[in-house]
C-alpha cells in the first residue's frame, strides 16, 4: 500500500505540536508506547527519520518538516471533506491578528475566501505588529495570528514554530531610480516598538553606518507613501516593493536576511473551532 496512514499523521503532527510524545498522547487518546510505535511505523514507512529525540522532548529532521506541512494540509482536507459529506458547516466568531508587513493583497484574497467559504464565521481582523501579535496570543486575546520573523541567526531558538506560510527577502527600499543619499542614512521606519525597525538599526549601528531617523511612520502604507515620495531608505520585507518603490544597492549598505511569515502554532486544549479556522487559514494563503 502507498501512501501514508492519517491516525499516524495526525500522530506526527500531535508530537510535533506538544514537544514530546508523552505529551501528544492525550491529545490522540493513545498511551505513550502507542504514539511511539506510531512514529516508527511512519519512518519506516518514509524511510528516513522524522524526529530527533532527546531529554527535552523532539523537534522534526528536515524530513520530519516537511512531512509535517503535508500532514496539515491532508489532515485539513480531511476534516473539509467530512464537514462537507456529513453537513457540518464552520461556524463560530474568530478573532484573527496578522502582522502589518504580510502583504495586503494575500489579506484580501484571505478574507474574500473564508467569506466564501465559511460564511457563518464571524471575523474579527486587526493588524498589529508582531511582538504585539505573540503577547496578545499568550494572554488568549487572539485566537489565530500571523507575524513575521527575521531569521537571523538564533532568532529561533526556543521558539515554538508554526506552519510557515510564506518567505520573503529583506530590502534596503528607495524611490525609484534614487541615487544613495550622500552623507549620514535618510532612515525611514515605523516605531521604536517596531521590531524590524530595532534589527536595522542595530544592523547599521554593527556595520558603522552612519543615519538618522528621517520619518517614522505609522504603518506599512504610509512608510511606502514615504519611500515614494523620496524622503529616504527604509529596510521593508520584498512583498513591500510598490509603483515608485525601488530596490537601493549602494555601497556601504549590509546584506539582509530573510523573513518568514508563519501562523503562530497552537495552544494546549485549543477549541476545535479554532483549529479548524487556522487550517482554513493556512489552505487559504497557501
Amino acid at each position: 500500500m502507498s501512501g501514508f496512514d492519517l491516525d499516524q499523521l495526525r500522530t506526527l503532527v500531535a508530537v510535533l505540536d506538544a514537544g514530546s510524545l508523552t505529551a501528544a498522547a492525550p491529545k490522540v487518546f493513545l498511551s505513550q508506547s502507542s504514539v511511539s510505535e506510531q512514529m516508527r511505523k511512519l519512518e519506516e514507512r518514509a524511510g528516513q527519520p522524522l524526529l530527533i529525540r532527546g531529554k527535552a522532548g523532539v523537534i522534526a529532521t528536515p524530513a520530519g518538516e516537511r512531512l509535517l506541512a503535508h500532514a496539515r494540509a491532508i489532515l485539513a482536507l480531511s476534516d473539509e471533506a467530512y464537514r462537507d459529506l456529513r453537513g457540518v458547516a464552520l461556524r463560530g466568531e474568530l478573532r484573527l491578528c496578522i502582522t502589518d508587513y504580510f502583504r495586503p493583497g494575500d489579506v484580501a484574497r484571505l478574507l474574500r475566501r473564508l467569506n466564501e467559504q465559511y460564511p457563518q464565521v464571524r471575523m474579527h481582523v486587526t493588524i498589529m505588529k508582531s511582538g504585539t501579535i505573540e503577547a496578545a496570543y499568550e494572554r488568549g486575546e487572539v485566537d489565530v495570528g500571523i507575524s513575521m520573523v527575521i531569521q537571523e541567526r538564533g532568532a529561533l531558538k526556543g521558539r515554538a514554530r508554526g506552519p510557515l506560510l510564506r518567505r520573503e527577502s529583506l530590502l534596503w527600499m528607495a524611490a525609484e531610480g534614487a541615487p544613495a543619499p550622500p552623507g549620514p542614512l535618510p532612515l525611514l521606519a515605523l516605531p521604536e516598538t517596531c521590531a524590524l525597525r530595532q534589527y536595522a538599526e542595530r544592523l547599521l549601528a554593527r556595520r558603522a553606518v552612519p543615519y538618522a531617523v528621517a520619518h517614522v511612520a505609522s504603518g506599512v502604507a504610509g512608510l511606502q507613501l514615504a519611500i515614494a515620495a523620496g524622503l529616504g531608505v527604509a529596510c521593508l520585507n520584498e512583498s513591500a516593493l510598490a509603483p515608485g518603490i525601488g530596490r537601493l544597492q549602494a555601497a556601504g549598505l549590509p546584506p539582509l536576511p530573510d523573513v518568514e511569515f508563519r501562523l503562530l502554532p497552537p495552544r494546549p486544549g485549543e477549541d476545535p473551532f479554532i483549529g479548524q479556522a487556522r487550517a482554513a487559514i493556512e489552505r487559504a494563503l497557501r
